[in-house]
């Protein structure tokens, strides 16, 4: 139970942000006692990949706050991030933690799919809230939501790894937000419609 929590965190945090996850498993097993990743995943603790994963990381984050630009990193991100939660949920859920010391042997690719869809779900929920966002705010609300986004999907990281317990309540909130966010863009829909109505009739 605590490993499909550890690898649903992470790939939930991949779905925010693809490198994130992968970059905090790799400094946490190669720095900390917090993560010992299994043989078939040791390569994201080796030291080149960790740099690549940090200048990949500084592009994502640069690019997620600038409107217009966001949409089309969201747009290229769609291959990226559910790629990159696979990858979390197959490393994560196999790992050794301060809260797993004997992770279940199940097969290597219903963890990796499992985590592509997570990520695929959470990644589709970002996008549209950031659609909402930018047409709400005239693109001012993205550097803010962004960073919000980057915070939550650290956190979501660390917490995987050290308490996957509380990713029960990300996962609720998650739930909660869809539907808000969905009546907040048939609202936004509504006023583009009357707006345009409006004009015709002057």
């Amino acid at each position: 139970m605590l490993e499909a929590l550890t690898g649903t965190g992470l790939a939930a945090s991949a779905g925010l942000n693809a490198y994130i996850p992968l970059l905090t498993m790799g400094v946490l097993a190669r720095y900390t006692d917090l993560l010992d990743l299994p043989d078939g995943w040791r390569w994201l603790s080796n030291g080149w990949v960790m740099a690549i994963l940090a200048v990949l990381l500084l592009v994502e984050i640069i690019a997620d706050k600038v409107p217009v630009v966001d949409h089309i990193n969201d747009m290229l991100q769609t291959v990226v991030r559910p790629t990159a939660g696979g990858l979390a949920f197959g490393a994560g859920a196999g790992s050794e933690t301060v809260m797993v010391s004997d992770p279940g042997d199940t097969k290597q690719w219903i963890p990796v799919v499992a985590g592509v869809a997570i990520a695929f779900g959470v990644h589709g929920v970002k996008s549209l809230s950031r659609g909402v966002i930018n047409a709400s705010t005239a693109g001012v609300g993205a550097p803010v939501a962004s960073t919000a986004e980057d915070v939550t999907s650290v956190t979501m990281s660390l917490v995987a790894i050290v308490l996957p317990v509380l990713v029960l309540v990300f996962l609720v909130a998650m739930v909660l937000f869809v539907p808000w966010m969905l009546r907040r863009r048939r609202a936004r829909k509504r006023e583009r419609q009357a707006a345009r109505a409006a004009g015709f009739r002057v």
